[in-house]
């Protein structure tokens, strides 16, 4: 028993021992950063957004008989940087975007707009340094493409992901989000976009872990239980050697 124990807390603290460390690195990054600053929420910019002309907006049905569409599984009425529009999704998953007050189709923003809108929703000291147009999102960006990614000059070099059709900011990121979302996945063990818990890999390795421990604590009860005889039998024979020197050699 013990030295099945023995083995078993050995070589399975070996394999685990890593992933471990990984998490408790993980917890202290994301304990230790404050996360406002990890979003980028000392960056965000108050846009002032002109309120919904509710006089001049179409109706749904209105600008669905504009759009031609009779299977409209989704339909979003956004108030945008680029004015009121409408999101309509049809069941087969492709989307449409409209203006809520013309009802016409809207085509991609265009370089100039993306840099009038990142300007609009970024706060702080850096300088916009760049928007570049990306038709398939990046990893980092947590969405779908297409988008325009505006990078700023800041400590954090702020990057904003803007909607390509509705110049909305969809993610906010930087470096310091990098570094944190690096140790975010090795927390959780999960290198996808989805960013998981529940998966077979953190599944095995708790169980892994939770071996370890058990394991430990029988080595721990057979080690104590092997002392603690020894500790009687010391104190056995030290109690028999004063009884003798008690009785004296007469005895």
């Amino acid at each position: 028993m013990l030295r099945l124990s023995l083995q078993l807390h050995k070589w399975i603290a070996l394999v685990v021992a890593i992933q471990v460390l990984g998490w408790v690195a993980g917890g202290l990054i994301m304990t230790a950063l404050p996360i406002e600053r990890v979003r980028g929420e000392n960056h965000i910019g108050a846009p002032a957004l002109a309120p919904i002309d509710t006089k001049r907006l179409l109706s749904l049905e209105r600008q669905l008989a504009l759009a031609d569409m009779t299977d409209v599984g989704e339909a979003t009425l956004k108030n945008t940087p680029r004015g009121p529009i409408w999101v309509l999704k049809s069941a087969a998953g492709s989307e449409g975007w409209w203006n809520a007050y013309s009802g016409e189709n809207v085509d991609e923003i265009d370089a100039a707009a993306a840099r009038r809108y990142a300007q609009m929703a970024y706060k702080g000291d850096g300088k916009l340094l760049a928007v570049d147009y990306q038709e398939n999102a990046p990893k980092e960006a947590q969405v779908s493409g297409p988008l325009w990614r505006a990078s700023f000059s800041d400590r954090e070099h702020t990057r904003l992901y803007l909607d390509a059709f509705t110049g909305e900011v969809l993610s906010r990121r930087s470096d310091l989000w990098a570094f944190y979302d690096f140790f975010y996945q090795i927390h959780i063990m999960n290198f996808g976009a989805s960013r998981s818990y529940n998966h077979p890999l953190i599944v095995i390795a708790a169980a892994a872990t939770l071996i370890v421990v058990v394991t430990g604590i029988v080595l721990l009860v057979l080690r104590l239980r092997g002392d603690l005889r020894r500790l009687w039998a010391a104190l056995s024979e030290t109690r028999s050697q004063a009884t003798a020197i008690e009785e004296g050699p007469g005895a």
